[in-house]
């Protein structure tokens, strides 16, 4: 990166303060409380119709919680917090197929940046995501893997303080997952943003988080918070056969069936 990516604002630390969600006589979300951290990745991983995506949708402001609220450094958030990007599961329908790559970038600065600032920041964000080069190509020459590399790169080319990422690898094969998440980790250490995941992905979230927030089965509630203490850089091998991540990996799976008992965390940090 350029020195112009040294000037990204600080990361943004966000607060969950008591969030709740409730559509007429269904409770989505029952109850949840719990701290990002600035500068570290954050996973929530839950059973399956625990209400992630919704409470990602009321941490980016894009719909009201029905109680609490969400704090972006302090500040109630209301509407879409400025400092904050979004990277979506399905790539395919996040990028405009008529648009060079290097315009899908582009697109979300179009109203508030030079032109020169402009292509500086593409040609920034692709080189960090490992597409320099390959700005003049259209999404549907890429792969899938691909596709999704320039969708993180238009939100990093809007140098975020907070990227929220919606089960990013869903889409994908096991082996480039595997490269992307470990872009991920790449990224994150290199720009010091505040990441946050949602993923349904068990072994991902250990390998990717600093910090792992367990949901509840519904009406969601926090079951444990797990600070993680993996070493990094972290490697897609070498970190799985760690005591520490088979410890915390068989712990979050027993929450999430709700088999844990107070000795399982014994092997790993709970916040």
């Amino acid at each position: 990166m350029t020195d112009h990516a040294t000037e990204t604002p600080a990361p943004a630390e966000l607060v969950l303060d008591e969030i709740s969600k409730t559509y007429g006589q269904n409770r989505a979300v029952g109850n949840i409380s719990a701290t990002i951290p600035a500068g570290k990745v954050s996973v929530i991983v839950g059973p399956s119709g625990a209400g992630k995506t919704t409470l990602l949708r009321i941490i980016t402001g894009l719909e009201e919680a029905t109680s609490g609220r969400v704090l972006f450094d302090g500040e109630v958030v209301n509407g879409v917090p400025e400092g904050l990007a979004m990277v979506f599961q399905d790539y395919s329908r996040s990028l405009f197929p008529w648009m060079r790559v290097e315009d899908n970038v582009a697109f979300p600065l179009r109203r508030r940046t030079s032109k020169a600032e402009r292509a500086q920041r593409v040609e920034e964000a692709l080189k960090a995501v490992g597409l320099d080069g390959k700005g003049r190509l259209y999404p549907w020459q890429m792969s899938g893997g691909m596709q999704q590399r320039v969708a993180i790169a238009r939100a990093l080319a809007c140098q975020p303080r907070l990227l929220v990422m919606d089960e990013p690898y869903a889409s994908v094969d096991a082996q480039t997952r595997a490269e992307l998440e470990d872009l991920l980790l790449s990224i994150q250490a290199q720009l010091d943003i505040t990441v946050l995941v949602v993923t349904h992905d068990i072994d991902e979230s250990v390998y990717l988080a600093d910090r792992i927030i367990v949901l509840s089965k519904p009406p969601s509630t926090v079951a444990e918070v797990i600070d993680v203490g993996l070493a990094r850089p972290r490697d897609q091998i070498t970190t799985k056969e760690e005591a520490e991540f088979v410890h915390a990996r068989a712990h979050v799976l027993r929450l999430l069936r709700g088999t844990a008992t107070p000795d399982d965390a014994s092997d790993v940090r709970v916040a």
